[in-house]
């Protein structure tokens, strides 16, 4: 109930009441059209210039993630009478790797509400097939071009068949189903508000927004900085950890906002930290709800059946420390400006790090956790405190938390806004090189 404030500033896009029009047929990108989109040059830029009206375009993909040189095919609606599609692979060095010819465009059907208030677009037609042969593993955004000028995103992610011996970066996509509002419902808001949520939510529809909106707040600046760091990267999403998915990881990274778990996901990084993965929490409101899957859906109904994992395991078992507050605002504190995580940085203060939620250490912290940094602020009245925190596995695997939102966000510097400084931005980037460089090289806690 703390977050609703949160969800409900969260762009939304509504269901619509254009009538459906037949789209074209599901064929491989080779039989569209060939002719070059427009100002070719100008659009290699992976960035969105020009969102559009709200239907414009838009569009997602069957499959979250795909294997090197699989197939998923895209569904697209658009008012225009044609769009192409480029894909970027996102990281250090944002590059295009694959474009469209002209696809005819096509308005697909509005939104329907299923079972649970769900939103679906799963009835769209299929526009076009994308083979990723070639394309490297990695975290990916297709641009949706239309020749109108709207651009919208679709983000895949080409997983990697192994992580034994890599840094394994997750994409917490269930999170960015969870606040997805296409179509007027999220997990945490509808039509009439907070009661008419779904309880439900369906990866068979567009993201709001950009399309993209979770992945660029809480997950690109990490991504690029890990690339930047030079150890060995493997690439899933939070659907991915399955059994045997992290088996010989080096380190499991969790990125801004991964707040959306089901006990598979825990179960696997649980039991990789036991055999000496360390894993760092880049954010905070970590391993908060406990879902259920059920095919593409993600299972969430709050004032039944969904419980928060505190109620049960709590979540500070694992990080090291529990979500505490939403909205937070305040000052970054180091308190243990010697540990090896903070070496070579420089600075002990850090304005606007604090936010916008929080965590501290609480009841089920392992013992012997050590609170690296201590902030006090206020949570809306109330008197609080967040923690950074670390410790050390039976099995010598070392864990990580920041305990805010805003540690990745502070990597952009004052691009991230919020008050906080370029100088916060060098030391994030410094402690996550320190991170991820040390958790490559095995079991943290086994290092002299």
């Amino acid at each position: 109930m703390r977050k609703i404030l949160l969800a409900l500033a969260l762009l939304a896009a509504g269901c619509g009441e254009a009538p459906a029009v037949e789209p074209p047929v599901d064929t491989p990108v080779a039989r569209q059209v060939a002719e070059p989109p427009p100002d070719a040059d100008v659009q290699e830029s992976w960035r969105i210039t020009r969102h559009g009206a709200e239907h414009e375009i838009e569009g997602y993909a069957d499959e979250v993630s795909v294997l090197p040189g699989e197939r998923f095919r895209l569904s697209v609606s658009t008012t225009a009478p044609r769009f192409s599609a480029r894909a970027f692979r996102m990281g250090a060095n944002p590059s295009k790797v694959w474009e469209s010819a002209w696809v005819r465009g096509t308005r697909q059907a509005p939104a329907r509400l299923v079972g649970g208030g769900t939103v679906s677009a799963a009835h769209w037609k299929p526009s076009l097939t994308v083979d990723t042969t070639g394309w490297p593993e990695g975290a990916y955004l297709v641009r949706l071009d239309a020749s109108t000028g709207a651009q919208r995103y679709v983000p895949i992610t080409v997983r990697s068949a192994s992580t034994a011996g890599r840094v394994v970066i997750v994409n917490a996509v269930t999170t960015w189903q969870a606040y997805n509002l296409w179509g007027g419902r999220s997990l945490y808001s509808g039509p009439g508000g907070f009661g008419y949520r779904s309880r439900a939510v369906t990866f068979d529809r567009p993201y709001d927004g950009t399309g993209a909106r979770l992945f660029l707040d809480f997950e690109e600046e990490a991504l690029a900085v890990a690339e930047q760091s030079g150890v060995p990267l493997a690439y899933l999403t939070n659907l991915d950890l399955v059994p045997g998915a992290l088996d010989g990881a080096r380190a499991v990274i969790s990125l801004g906002h991964d707040e959306y778990w089901s006990p598979g996901m825990r179960r696997a990084v649980t039991r990789a930290r036991d055999r000496g993965t360390n894993l760092a929490f880049l954010g905070a409101n970590a391993v908060y709800w406990r879902i259920a899957m059920r095919g593409r859906q993600v299972l969430c109904d709050k004032e039944r059946v969904c419980e928060l994992w505190r109620e049960s395991e709590p979540e500070s078992s694992l990080i090291g420390q529990m979500y505490d507050c939403f909205p937070a605002e305040g000052v970054y504190r180091v308190s243990r400006p010697g540990h090896w995580i903070f070496a070579g940085t420089k600075g002990r203060r850090f304005p606007g790090m604090v936010g916008v939620e929080t965590d501290r250490v609480s009841r089920g912290s392992p013992a012997g956790v050590q609170v690296l940094a201590e902030s006090p602020f206020s949570c809306g009245g109330r008197a609080s405190v967040t923690h950074s925190t670390y410790y050390t596995a039976p099995s010598g695997a070392g864990v990580f938390a920041s305990g805010t939102m805003r540690w990745v966000c502070a990597l952009r510097g004052r691009r991230c806004g919020h008050g906080v400084t370029d100088s916060a931005a060098a030391f994030t980037r410094r402690a996550t090189l320190n991170l991820l460089t040390r958790f490559a090289k095995g079991p943290a806690g086994r290092e002299p």
